[in-house]
């Protein structure tokens, strides 16, 4: 191979490992979580095997599936503790406070080795070094005796070495090797049993054995001390070959040991049929070719020709037909694996396809209103069908971007163990409602919300076991976060067993401020919501943790950029309650179109209740107050027209919409109703995002846009107004 061939070779295996990087990259972070979570759950149940199986599972895989992608360094160091975890499994090391404190540093130091690579962010080596260290004086003190021969026990010190640019081979994917054992005659005299031998094989992974008796002597010759059988073996494990070698290192001397790799789980598909009877026999050294090819001119099966010639003993046959068998079924359980896989697609690629069912609503729409303008019906009835297939459509295409929320709640476990411990305080968090689903871009985007308000939980609700204890509380604190569906919304809840919010002191810093002037005005919610005002702190001294007002009014930006609304609920030594109501996704809505002269509105249909009639005989009734009697209860209504300042005069009967916001209904008024809309949901642009009452826009089948209406917003600002004519102000 020349200069340039090596070069382009060489490219070519850099930009395949850069797929399989790639690849691995989201798959890497759930395993840290998963690694992470089984972890935190360890630590609560130190005996539970299944815990510590998942723990186990999960080191296994990064391992194996680094070693594939080349990451060396990260494959090396996992391997090292998925052999602390394999003494935990054994028995031979316990589960305490300190082992649990080490394997979650070393999750975050494999974290930051996978973010040096995905994102260039750096490994700190001192505490790798350290990390290292403190592995390394835990393990040799517990006196490890790792494996038993007829010798005596031998003893090994585990050692956790450094993080090297070693590799460690490709062992994320099963192999399946053929095992030849023919020990010396003497095996039993030595005292050691061959069963013990296949029982370790067995435990690197799916193993059959056929045992070899065409050496057994006749009575007369037989000697009942020793070995005269010898043993082929199939094994399909993901250990490398020096694994299986160590099973046999102490009968290895004057005995016969063969390993040949004969498949691999990753290749699979390289030949159509595996390899035929003569072929697997041939290769073994079992046949000789003249052998064979007489055989062949025979009509019957090749092993019963083999076995009737004598050219080959039914032991090998047997041998020969269980390597083929177990080939196969290793072929197909791939091939099934491969169908029934989920696939991994780009979050890039998935916003593309919802981009185009996008753009393939609005021109249905403008199908439909072409059909149903020129009233042809069988236009009409193919609109129909479109509109119905790109409904369809557009709930599958949605669905994919739905995950369970429970992938960011796992996550919180952390943070509560971490910071409780940094403060000095006992807290449990309790999760509900880890399958609700909501969409890939909320569930990342109230990420950070959810930990600044869990942070302020722990830091400003939850007392000191002390003080808990003098209060005729538990000692540990409870923080629950659950999560359920009500219609087109999902409901977070964030609550704790605290203190819960001090009024007083809210007021009196919302007066120190000049948020307020007169605290008898206010009530709950409204003091509750003093907290989300940028700057607005309660803490007596600034820690790591809070104190500086930099928080709850980013929480509060970041729901309402979602669509969504925060309410508090607290009783006084009681605890406090965080609601958010979040959208189920942020891109394709069900709509309730509306017009008022030349402009056209929307209404997010989860929140219109009803519609009735505004006549002008029942607006002068209500005496210049803006409000309607709906079957015999008051509802307040906002005038659009007026909101949004639009020329012309209104139709002499308005309609009102009816909404729903949280407990209380607010009714809009608009010249005309046009009814139900799938909306696809478009940005505004910078100069249009501070819009009051407005969250978005959307294109109509004729071309039009029509804007869509920001409800709890215009709601809260109908508050307002209200509350300045009550009070006099302008």
């Amino acid at each position: 191979m020349n200069e340039k061939e090596k070069n382009f070779e060489d490219e070519s295996n850099e930009n395949i490992i850069a797929k399989l990087r790639e690849a691995f990259k989201e798959e890497a972070y759930e395993l840290l979580s998963e690694f992470e979570a089984a972890l935190l759950e360890l630590e609560k149940a130190p005996r539970n095997g299944e815990t510590v199986e998942r723990v186990f599972r999960a080191l296994h895989t990064i391992k194996g599936s680094g070693a594939t992608c080349e990451f060396r360094d990260i494959a090396a160091f996992a391997h090292e503790l998925e052999t602390v975890f394999d003494l935990v499994r054994k028995g031979k090391l316990g589960v305490t406070a300190e082992v649990v404190d080490l394997a979650l540093r070393a999750q975050n130091l494999l974290k930051s080795m996978f973010d040096a690579y995905y994102y260039n962010g750096s490994v700190d080596e001192a505490q790798a070094r350290n990390l290292v260290d403190s592995f390394n004086k835990l393990l040799p003190a517990i006196g490890i005796r790792e494996t038993t021969s007829s010798a005596g026990p031998i003893e090994r010190k585990s050692s956790f070495p450094l993080i090297s640019a070693a590799s460690t081979g490709k062992s994320g994917s099963s192999v399946t090797y053929r095992i030849r054992f023919c020990p010396e005659p003497n095996l039993f005299s030595g005292g050691t049993n061959p069963l013990s031998l296949f029982n370790e094989l067995r435990r690197l992974g799916t193993c059959k054995i056929v045992a070899q008796t065409d050496a057994i002597p006749y009575l007369d010759d037989y000697k009942p001390d020793e070995c005269y059988t010898y043993w082929d073996v199939i094994l399909m494990t993901k250990h490398g070959i020096d694994a299986i070698k160590d099973v046999f290192i102490f009968v290895k001397d004057g005995s016969e040991l063969t390993v040949d790799a004969i498949g691999e789980e990753g290749c699979m598909d390289d030949q159509a049929v595996y390899k035929r009877l003569g072929d697997i026999l041939l290769e073994r050294g079992d046949l000789t070719t003249t052998d064979l090819q007489e055989v062949l001119k025979g009509k019957k099966l090749i092993g019963e020709m083999l076995v009737e010639k004598g050219v080959v003993s039914s032991g090998k046959v047997q041998s020969a037909l269980v390597e083929q068998q177990q080939v196969k079924e290793m072929r197909e359980k791939h091939q099934v694996a491969e169908l029934i896989s989920s696939i991994r697609v780009s979050i890039v690629k998935l916003d593309s396809l919802v981009n185009l069912v996008g753009e393939l609503v609005t021109v249905q729409a403008r199908l439909s209103q072409t059909a149903f303008s020129q009233g042809n019906a069988e236009y009409m009835s193919i609109a129909e069908d479109v509109e119905r297939l790109t409904a369809e459509l557009r709930d599958n295409t949605m669905s994919m971007r739905m995950l369970p929320i429970g992938t960011t709640f796992s996550k919180f476990k952390r943070v509560v163990r971490d910071l409780s411990a940094e403060l000095g305080k006992e807290i449990d968090l309790s999760t509900e409602g880890a399958e609700t689903e909501l969409d890939k871009t909320v569930i990342e985007r109230l990420s950070d919300p959810l930990v600044h308000l869990i942070r302020n939980c722990i830091d400003h609700g939850i007392e000191t076991p002390e003080v808990r204890q003098s209060a005729g509380k538990a000692r540990r604190g409870t923080i629950s976060l659950s999560a359920y569906h009500s219609g087109a919304h999902v409901y977070i809840k964030i609550s704790d067993d605290g203190a819960g919010l001090d009024k007083e002191a809210i007021c009196a810093k919302a007066l120190e401020h000049g948020l307020i002037r007169e605290v008898s005005e206010l009530s709950d919610k409204e003091i509750f919501g003093l907290i989300f005002t940028p700057g607005f702190s309660t803490a007596r001294k600034v820690t790591t943790v809070s104190g500086r007002g930099v928080g709850l009014d980013v929480v509060k930006q970041a729901i309402d950029a979602l669509g969504g609304d925060i309410e508090i609920t607290c009783e006084q030594g009681i605890g406090t309650i965080i609601t958010l109501k979040l959208p189920l996704t942020l891109a394709i809505i069900d709509g309730f179109l509306t017009k008022i002269g030349a402009e056209r509105y929307i209404f997010p249909l989860t929140l219109v209740n009803e519609c009735v009639e505004l006549t002008s005989k029942l607006a002068t009734e209500s005496h210049g107050r803006n409000l309607i009697n709906i079957r015999g209860h008051m509802v307040p209504y906002v005038r659009l027209r007026e909101h949004f300042h639009i020329d012309g005069e209104p139709p002499p009967i308005e309609q009102i919409v009816i909404t729903q916001v949280e407990t209380e209904r607010v009714g809009f008024v608009v010249d005309r109703i046009v009814g139900g809309h799938q909306t696809v949901i478009k940005n505004l642009g910078k100069f249009y995002r501070e819009v009051d009452g407005v969250s978005g826009a959307t294109i109509l089948g004729d071309g039009t846009v029509a804007l869509i209406l920001d409800v709890p917003k215009l709601v809260r600002i109908a508050e307002l107004k209200e509350a300045c004519i009550t009070r006099g102000g302008g």
